[in-house]
């Protein structure tokens, strides 16, 4: 794929590099983005904007705020759907925040960035530290699409600097819409809670058919085999997830491995979407034909009619 150059962020998002950097605030975690707004020092509000809507408990909130807020959550998928609408293909890359940037495993993502960006496939990390912005170092110099979408949280990340095209969300179910809306593939390196959830949330949507074809590949033997072997030996052999569930994860050490693996995926569903195509158009081309075919005023019955 070279679909990746198509795009490009609006002329005010210079390109990151190790260069640029963001503004310095006088304290660590004395500036908060809630969305559009910057909050810097006293203004800073240790709440966010999900905290205030699932932990409200007063009636009267549920009939006032909350109306309201959904107009802001409206505003998020809006701004999530333009900006990202001209995405190239995109795999979705999620790891811990916490890794040192020596460490393998962002090591490995930073070599899987380069791969994804020389497919043709843009980026999508959670725009933060550690594995995400290992991930998105490798696509930005790789010439590739290096997408962040960030999250509002108690404690300031922000966007890391090898960021093209950046977003920051307050609501987290927005934020996983766009993630799994403009990927098709989710990669997902050693993590903590955040990537389990967003791992096992890919693998309900797939194994309810919300979602199709879409290949979730685990980085990390090491890391992750023991969840493997129990979702295996435990969730499986007792009946809760069906023989073929664990067909959906692929898990590797190689980057070759995983990109392989998506694009493998890309191609057999391309195939299936075209045989589709080419079944749907057979069949209309044979009802056009029957039609010419039928002599005049002749009354095809309907099915059941007899």
């Amino acid at each position: 794929m070279d679909q990746s150059n198509n795009y490009r962020a609006p002329d005010d998002q210079s390109r990151p590099g190790p260069d640029r950097v963001g503004p310095t605030p006088d304290e660590p975690g004395s500036e908060r983005h809630r969305g559009a707004v910057t909050l810097r020092r006293e203004a800073v509000r240790r709440s966010t904007a999900d905290q205030g809507l699932l932990d409200s408990r007063a009636r009267g909130e549920w009939k006032t705020k909350d109306s309201w807020r959904a107009l802001r959550i409206l505003s998020e998928f809006v701004e999530g759907f333009d900006t990202l609408a001209d995405l190239p293909p995109a795999v979705s890359v999620f790891g811990s925040a916490r890794s040192a940037p020596d460490s393998p495993e962002c090591r490995l993502a930073e070599e899987l960035g380069r791969a994804l960006a020389g497919a043709g496939y843009a980026v999508i990390t959670g725009g933060g530290p550690g594995v995400m912005e290992a991930a998105n170092r490798g696509a930005t110099e790789a010439g590739g699409v290096s997408v962040g979408l960030g999250i509002e949280l108690p404690f300031e990340q922000g966007i890391n600097e090898w960021v093209e095209v950046g977003i920051n969300f307050r609501y987290f179910f927005a934020r996983k819409t766009m993630f799994v809306k403009y990927a098709q593939a989710f990669v997902v390196l050693p993590g903590g809670f955040g990537t389990m959830d967003e791992l096992f949330e890919a693998l309900t949507l797939v194994q309810t058919g919300k979602v199709t074809r879409f290949p979730v590949v685990l980085m990390g033997t090491g890391y992750w085999s023991g969840l493997v072997d129990w979702l295996r030996d435990t969730m499986q052999a007792q009946g809760r997830i069906g023989d073929a569930d664990l067909d959906l994860l692929c898990l590797t050490d190689e980057v070759a491995e995983a990109v392989r693996h998506i694009v493998d995926a890309d191609a057999a569903l391309a195939a299936e979407q075209a045989a589709l195509r080419q079944t749907a158009h057979a069949q209309i081309e044979a009802e056009r034909q029957a039609g010419e075919r039928a002599p005049a005023g002749y009354h095809r019955p309907a099915e059941g009619e007899e």
